[in-house]
């Protein structure tokens, strides 16, 4: 991103006026409320165009398929932080998102630029396969971990995987990714020696670049969703708390191994 020249703030995704309100040149009372689902509405507002059906399908799907993901890191430091302070559940789910990274959530943008990375290859006379191992090579080089492959539950194939690809199918989606994900699948092992399939955050980005979802927004996908089960779990910490738990069973197990004075019985 580089710093503009320009004094002069702009935007064009949103205006008013005493009678309209105008989000990327429609009227929003007129022309979105009751016509768009919420998922159609965060592409319009990303891209300043409606999803086609495909890519609509392709959207939901995504967003459903990594909302939710049980007591993970980001869900223990939201309910943690929503138990101390149950007044700020805004602070309780950012709590949750300032997690994304290149291990949680952020491995889909990384996997995605990836893919691009093969595309262009191949769009420049490489074989899928050639551009593939290309990559790979250039990733282990570089002590990259290949973002999007392997996965410490499914082993044989994220179930996610395949019905995110049969949905994409069934659309009509473009499936030009999704076929560089698996030709980055089947190189694997001869480069890395581990046979690491496929998983979610591979999938999302190879469905989604199908349907012209911008790379640079990518990481936006798993945030949107996430935040959604998050909030469903800080409803359930209302009524069922365990974000003390979840600290006590953290002090219960700790190991101290740091220097102690002479006496200190505390140590274990």
């Amino acid at each position: 991103m580089k710093i503009g020249k320009s004094t002069v703030p702009r935007t064009a995704i949103c205006t008013s006026d005493e009678h309209t309100i105008v989000v990327r040149g429609q009227d929003l009372c007129q022309d979105l409320i009751g016509h768009l689902s919420f998922a159609d509405y965060f592409f319009l507002l990303l891209t300043g165009r409606r999803p086609d059906a495909a890519c609509s399908a392709v959207l939901n799907a995504t967003l459903v398929a990594i909302a939710e993901h049980g007591f993970v890191p980001s869900v223990q430091a939201a309910r943690m932080t929503f138990a101390a302070a149950p007044d700020a559940l805004q602070g309780a789910v950012a709590a949750g998102i300032l997690g994304c990274g290149s291990v949680i959530l952020g491995a889909s943008e990384t996997a995605g630029r990836m893919f691009v990375d093969v595309a262009a290859r191949a769009d420049a006379g490489t074989s899928l396969d050639e551009a593939a191992t290309a990559v790979l090579h250039e990733w282990k080089a570089a002590g990259r971990a290949i973002p999007g492959y392997g996965h410490p539950l499914h082993k044989v194939r994220d179930p996610r995987v395949d019905r995110l690809i049969a949905v994409a199918t069934d659309a009509g989606a473009d499936l030009r990714y999704v076929d560089i994900a698996q030709a980055i699948e089947r190189a694997i092992p001869s480069i890395t020696g581990k046979d690491l399939r496929l998983n979610v955050s591979a999938a999302i980005p190879a469905v989604l670049l199908g349907v012209g979802f911008p790379v640079a927004s990518l990481r936006g996908v798993p945030i949107l969703a996430r935040t959604a089960g998050l909030i469903a779990h800080l409803a359930e910490e209302l009524t069922q708390p365990s974000g003390f738990a979840l600290s006590y069973q953290a002090t219960r197990e700790l190991a101290y191994d740091g220097d102690a004075p002479d006496g200190f019985g505390g140590v274990r």
